[in-house]
């Protein structure tokens, strides 16, 4: 039996990419132009029904991160899962962390929110 106790991590590892939430809400004001293409990635990004069923997949993934090797079972090939995920980190909406052989996705809160708030009303 171990004595081994897991602690919450407050910074993030070290190889771990940060994202940053992509936008305002559309009713708040225009996008500037930076902003309205680094949002249509996300949404091109998601309009892929294997990327938006893997984006699920590791947003409910429980402690809120997903190996790779939990998450691949989608209906093709593994060479096809890592362009997706690939696809999807370089959208901006996972963070990935190699730990030995397996690469742990983590979808951040803040992203999230953030593409939540985008579609909301004026209030």
């Amino acid at each position: 039996m171990s004595n081994v106790e897991v602690l919450p991590l407050l910074l993030e590892p070290e190889g771990v990419e940060a994202v940053a939430p992509c936008c305002p809400p559309l009713s708040e004001r225009p996008f500037t132009v930076e902003e309205a293409e680094r949002t249509a990635r996300m949404f091109k990004a998601l309009g892929d029904p294997v990327r938006l069923r893997l984006f699920s997949l590791v947003a409910s993934h429980e402690g809120g991160e997903a190996c790779v090797c939990d998450i691949s079972d989608v209906g093709v090939s593994q060479p096809t899962v890592s362009h997706h995920l690939k696809k999807l980190r370089e959208a901006g909406l996972l963070t990935s962390e190699r730990r030995g052989t397996w690469v742990y996705y983590r979808v951040e809160p803040s992203v999230v929110t953030a593409l939540g708030g985008l579609l909301s009303p004026k209030n």
